[in-house]
């Protein structure tokens, strides 16, 4: 099991987010929005290549790796009327740079959907099986997040995604169904299940990312949590995973100080993301401990049942 995170969650800066994860005694980063030394912060396969090959240096010399990509591609900032150029350009660029750092896994979506939407044109089916394609071509491994995109729409549309774009797998993240309507139910839709579109998708399911939320009707939005705080069973996920064999990687994604996708938030401070970040990836390591744990009673408690009968 690979523990990490989503490296701009933590801090700004490519030093600041190699700094947060050492502090953690991790390994790995799962990049996403960095900023270098002279240059604009912005997705890492977006960045200049001056900006590229100083994080890649600096990673190197850490002994920090890189996880996955958390592109944008095909994100929640595009729709199907985006020129399919500006997606094959991104893919372009990450798959060179993929292979300069020895990363296996990029996160990839399926377009934001209209709000009245409820099915997945093929138009989308078609872009993201291309995508897949072009990044199992170069020995690399898309995974797909359930989040504000077509494949997110519920654990029917995930599905349906995963069977139309051979070789797609997924990345669950536990928080995100607590925001998104499920748009396979009947109108008004309801908000999604995480442990029920978790039990759908998990055979599918390389990676996850840990967030944790409650939803606020006061506000119409989410309140972030510690792990295992709020609503989008963490615990219960995480332990469904592991007794299932489930060994790969694991990435937080805090949300408590920063919101990557809300637009309207201000820079936060780099010290404060990285106190957050870093107690977040304790609390998360404390957590796995305690579910490991109860597992190895279950089992225990289990072997003296089965050698009475």
């Amino acid at each position: 099991m690979i523990l990490t995170g989503i490296g701009d969650e933590g801090a700004n800066g490519i030093d600041g987010q190699i700094q947060a994860t050492k502090e953690l005694g991790w390994k790995h980063i799962e990049m996403r929005g960095v900023e270098v030394p002279g240059f604009k912060k912005d997705n890492l396969h977006n960045i200049p290549d001056e900006a590229f090959a100083v994080a890649e240096k600096k990673l190197k010399e850490s002994g920090v790796g890189i996880y996955c990509f958390g592109s944008t591609i095909m994100n929640w900032a595009k729709t199907v009327e985006t020129p399919f150029d500006v997606t094959v350009a991104e893919v372009h660029r990450a798959i060179p740079r993929m292979k300069r750092l020895g990363t296996k896994y990029v996160r990839v979506m399926s377009f934001k959907p209209g709000d009245a939407d409820d099915r997945t044109p093929a138009v989308v089916f078609e872009r993201v099986r291309e995508v897949t394609k072009m990044f199992l071509d170069a020995g690399l491994q898309p995974v797909h997040e359930n989040c504000m995109n077509y494949g997110g729409m519920s654990w029917r549309h995930a599905l349906e995604l995963i069977e139309k774009c051979p070789g797609l797998k997924w990345v669950f993240d536990t928080a995100n169904p607590i925001f998104n309507a499920d748009r396979a139910k009947p109108k008004p839709w309801p908000k999604q299940d995480p442990w029920e579109f978790w039990t759908h998708v998990r055979d599918h399911v390389v990676h996850i990312h840990v967030k944790d939320a409650t939803w606020n009707p006061a506000k119409n939005d989410a309140d972030y949590n510690w792990p295992g705080e709020g609503a989008g069973r963490v615990r219960d996920i995480l332990k469904d995973a592991f007794s299932r064999g489930y060994d790969a990687g694991i990435s937080i994604e805090p949300h408590m100080v920063v919101v990557f996708h809300d637009t309207g938030a201000k820079t936060s401070n780099d010290d404060a993301m990285r106190a957050n970040y870093v107690e977040y990836g304790l609390r998360l390591e404390r957590l796995i401990r305690e579910v490991k744990t109860d597992l190895a009673k279950e089992k225990t408690a289990v072997q003296p049942a089965l050698a009475t009968k």
